[in-house]
């Protein structure tokens, strides 16, 4: 009697083949891979989706934008999103004219070690566009709008260090009396845990604004507002930056102050009567005592408040945030410039993978 030949092959191998196996081990292999190797690009894809819907106007208070009120401010101006932080560029002074971040205990509460990579902003176009060397042995720091410790993640940190995130900020305020001021605005956050709405920028007063590098305007003050839902708290943060080598005297004042010095509506959600309140902010975080209200300073009967914005005009401004999905310019051109750069991170994570493969089938 002829025994039968027992099979002993591998029951992967009668139910694929040879080539069948090498198929499934390379599926398993390519997810590993994209697991491991393609994570950052994984995460970069993420990132830029976040920024690319209506989640973008999560960083202003009742998700209303500031609104350029001052005609002029508007030429050459681009609208631009950026995970966690909202900017108003201008082409005119290769600076933004606000930024705007929504701090929350929650956000802070994540701690991303600094890792400095500043970078041009190739979004905006290259006749408007700030550059690198504008700021090589200018005397000016590369000041940042959205401080670096207040980015939540990995891609916040990176968009930070974006130059349409930057003004040429004099040094001693820059390392000093605008840390403190970052300081201690995180500060009312995590030890009172509270939400603070801010928007941050520069301030061209001066009758002959100093340039730097290929047309950089250097502001002649930084401020910051702040906006506290809880408390109502309300007020501004403004320091001198025409001093190189002295540290500037900061002022508080009133957000309607500001208003008239910028032409620019920074909280259009909020009332005359609040904007005129003034509000004796902390100019340290030691100042920031876990239980203690911030104390209310004087009201502001003087300065100009900012115009009321029209209801189609908000809209429409929300409408350019939401759509330019963080591209600068026409919406149509803003939409392709970002569809670009995720269809070229597509294919790049593809290609890779498909020649990780073709070496596990070799």
């Amino acid at each position: 009697m002829v025994k039968k030949k027992r099979n002993s092959a591998n029951p992967l191998s009668q139910l694929f083949g040879q080539n069948g196996i090498k198929v499934l081990l390379g599926l398993v292999a390519t997810g590993s891979f994209a697991i491991a190797f393609g994570q950052e690009k994984i995460q970069q894809l993420v990132s830029m989706s976040s920024t690319s819907n209506s989640a973008c106007l999560d960083q202003f208070y009742r998700e209303v934008p500031p609104y350029l009120v001052r005609e002029s401010l508007h030429k050459n101006s681009f609208p631009m999103c950026f995970n966690g932080f909202n900017v108003m560029y201008s082409g005119i002074s290769k600076t933004p004219l606000w930024v705007a971040e929504a701090l929350t205990p929650t956000r802070l509460s994540q701690k991303i070690p600094r890792e400095d990579n500043f970078h041009e902003e190739t979004r905006v176009p290259s006749e408007y566009r700030a550059l690198l060397s504008d700021y090589k042995s200018s005397g000016y720091d590369r000041g940042h709008m959205a401080p670096n410790a207040d980015m939540p993640n990995k891609a916040a940190q990176l968009d930070s260090f974006s130059l349409a995130n930057m003004v040429p900020q004099a040094p001693k305020n820059n390392q000093q009396v605008w840390r403190e001021l970052e300081e201690a605005t995180r500060a009312i956050v995590t030890k009172q845990k509270q939400d603070v709405y801010v928007v941050t920028g520069p301030v061209y007063s001066a009758k002959k604004l100093k340039t730097i590098g290929q047309g950089v305007i250097v502001p002649t003050a930084t401020y910051k507002a702040i906006y506290l839902p809880k408390k109502g708290v309300a007020g501004v943060y403004y320091a001198d930056n025409t001093l190189r080598d002295t540290a500037p005297t900061v002022k508080v004042m009133s957000i309607c102050a500001l208003e008239e010095l910028t032409g620019i509506n920074f909280f259009p959600e909020l009332t005359e009567d609040q904007k005129r309140n003034t509000y004796r902010l902390p100019l340290k975080a030691t100042q920031v005592k876990a239980n203690q209200d911030i104390a209310y300073l004087h009201w502001d009967a003087e300065s100009q408040c900012a115009a009321d914005v029209a209801e189609d005009k908000i809209l429409s401004l929300q409408k350019d945030f939401k759509s330019s999905g963080g591209s600068v310019g026409e919406t149509s051109m803003a939409s392709s410039g970002n569809d670009n750069n995720q269809d070229a991170l597509v294919k790049q994570l593809i290609e890779e993978i498909l020649q990780y493969l073709l070496q596990i089938l070799k």
